[in-house]
């Protein structure tokens, strides 16, 4: 099918898009169907056809994407994750990438029956983990903090260390053959690292004081961002190839702890930017897959990448942490989790045929094997990562947990109804006083400000369904919904209804910069409290086959509020106006109201 380049591109934007919203859907990492969707298209369908319709500007598409990825990876690391990661950090980066480069070099030479030059460059490139494959998973996995640092952190600074090494051990057998290898590859890690430091981290830290004195207007400072990106990934490759990509990780990593005013914003935007670059460079990469390719792997191929995936990468990881005090299922889970991304598939593409027409012929094998390592890699990691981390405890079973911040009596009993319903609830205030109370119930607390970074430090959210926001006051409450919005998701972010009407009454705060309302029109703050001062209570109502929720409608005394149901599987529905509310057999309803007389066969209350 031929398809002129606007088509071509549409195709790709919609499936792309398309992949990922599935993926939300069905509750499959967004990766392995970008990845079908790519190889339907392309090598099935023949309706894509990359090299073929973008020519050589495939390659700096995908250049610049992944700039703009590493940057946006760097922007979300944030110095105070290493507070519980710092040790497996350091040694993931300082003895993890040395040891897995030597045992994948050894393997590939030894088993894959390389010689030892193609063999190098192939164990460096393949040290990375690539933020592109690791940062969906993540989104998807809803790991514990510790152990998410650990991956994204690796992935992140391990992507540009394995592109320049790669390089640079490429460099040593070019070079070699001169006998000047060793000051002209010295010098080359010189200059890359010195550009990609200097020039990434200055001009980071100069754009981030022209913000700070407010000589850049608000709706500019993106735009400039993004085209710094661009500008010092292309300027830093110009003096030393790959540098680019450590350059605009540490401008991202700068960026992002210097507490800008709007780095909230810049992060959602470039998480934004990078979910839609990595859907297009998935479905790309995987459109153009030659299937021809291969055929030119042997069996010995074959052994190799399951000896990489199975026994090398755990024994390298289980060595560099070895004595690092991370709990042994953390290891295990490090030891396993491994998928490879662009930046390999990237740089063995600029490297494999440099490497031939310097006389290494075994190199046309390179290809295919790092085709073959991702594409394994994201299969099996993408779909075994989420099933582990819970059987290791490391990941949350259900988002079965409520957020509360507002720590006031109702609140108090709410979140005492959903404990005794099986979910679990914790109350956020920054007033030591009105925690008193829900502390004296057993009921877990955090006193401190909820926005604030040492929160975010401290508060592990992982398993977090649903956010209620119960404070008296109404704009702050929309600003806790907003700010929590991109992380938990805005459907399930609410808030307390406000005393201004929702619609057609200027004083109320605008829909987008607000929370959902939750329970109804009539749950103002204070009127809870009223109603919990006149005797009204929270019950806990269990439904069955025989007690139904019609018949509990039936029985329910009249001004009573539904609040939420813990669904029987652990999940979580809150009473709210334009949403579905119907619970089944198996689930407990929560309820506030006046007693009541419980029905002759009502279920006993969870």
């Amino acid at each position: 099918m031929h398809l002129d380049l606007a088509a071509v591109i549409a195709v790709i934007l919609l499936l792309g898009v398309g992949a990922q919203w599935l993926a939300w859907r069905i509750q499959l990492p967004a990766i392995i169907l970008l990845s079908v969707f790519g190889i339907l298209a392309g090598p099935v369908l023949h309706v894509l056809q990359p090299s073929v319709q973008f020519g050589h500007a495939l390659q700096m598409i995908i250049s610049l994407s992944v700039a703009v990825i590493l940057f946006d990876g760097g922007l979300n690391l944030r110095f105070h994750e290493l507070r519980h990661a710092a040790t497996g950090v350091r040694r993931l980066v300082y003895l993890g990438v040395p040891i897995s480069f030597l045992v994948y070099s050894l393997a590939t030479h030894y088993i894959g029956g390389l010689s030892w030059p193609v063999a190098a460059v192939f164990g460096a490139i393949i040290v990375v983990t690539g933020p592109t494959v690791i940062m969906p998973l993540l989104r998807h996995a809803k790991l514990t903090r510790r152990v998410a640092s650990y991956l994204k952190w690796e992935a992140i600074i391990n992507d540009p260390i394995g592109a320049l090494l790669a390089v640079l051990v490429f460099e040593y057998f070019i070079y070699s053959t001169s006998g000047r290898f060793s000051g002209q590859v010295a010098w080359n890690l010189t200059v890359a690292v010195a550009a990609g430091g200097g020039l990434g981290g200055g001009v980071a830290y100069i754009t981030g004081l022209v913000f700070r004195r407010h000589l850049v207007p608000e709706y500019l400072k993106l735009p400039i961002t993004l085209a710094l990106v661009i500008v010092v990934f292309v300027g830093t490759n110009m003096l030393q190839e790959e540098a680019g990509l450590l350059a605009v990780t540490v401008m991202g990593i700068v960026m992002g702890n210097m507490r800008l005013p709007n780095i909230e914003e810049m992060r959602r935007f470039k998480e934004y930017i990078s979910i839609l670059l990595v859907s297009i460079i998935f479905i790309v990469l995987t459109a153009d897959l030659n299937p021809s390719i291969l055929t030119k792997l042997r069996w010995d191929g074959m052994l190799l990448i399951f000896v990489i995936m199975v026994i090398a990468r755990p024994f390298a990881v289980w060595v560099a942490t070895f004595g690092a005090g991370i709990p042994k299922r953390e290891r295990l889970l490090l030891a396993w989790i491994a998928p490879r991304g662009v930046v390999a598939v990237a740089t063995v593409g600029v490297l494999a045929p440099q490497l031939q027409i310097a006389g290494y012929q075994d190199a046309d094998l390179l290809v295919p094997l790092v085709f073959v390592l991702v594409f394994a890699s994201v299969l099996v990691h993408g779909l075994t990562l989420q099933w582990i981390a819970r059987a290791f405890g490391l990941a949350a079973v259900a988002s079965n947990r409520v957020l509360i911040v507002g720590a006031s009596p109702w609140a108090t009993g709410f979140a005492q109804a959903l404990i005794k319903a099986g979910a679990n609830a914790l109350i956020v205030d920054n007033s030591w006083n009105r925690l008193s109370k829900p502390r004296l119930a057993g009921i877990p607390v955090y006193y401190g400000e909820i926005l604030s970074e040492t929160a975010e430090a401290a508060l592990e959210l992982h398993d977090v369904g649903i956010l209620l926001a119960s404070t008296s006051n109404d704009a702050y409450n929309a600003l806790v919904c907003t700010g929590f919005a991109p992380s938990i998701g805005r459907g399930q972010a609410y808030q307390l209804p406000m005393h201004a009407a929702e619609v057609g009454d200027p004083k109320g705060v605008t829909r987008g910069m607000r929370g959902r309302i939750a329970f109804g029109d009539e749950a103002l703050y204070e009127e809870l409290w009223r109603k919990l001062n006149l005797g009204w209570t929270f019950q806990n109502t269990g439904l069955s086959e025989t007690y139904t929720y019609d018949k509990y409608l039936a029985d329910s005394p009249e001004g009573g509020q539904q609040l939420m149901a813990v669904k029987r599987g652990g999940g979580l529905m809150l009473y709210a106006e334009n949403t579905t509310f119907s619970p089944g057999s198996g689930d407990t309803i929560i309820s506030f109201g006046p007693s009541r007389k419980e029905h002759p066969s009502a279920a006993p209350s969870a």
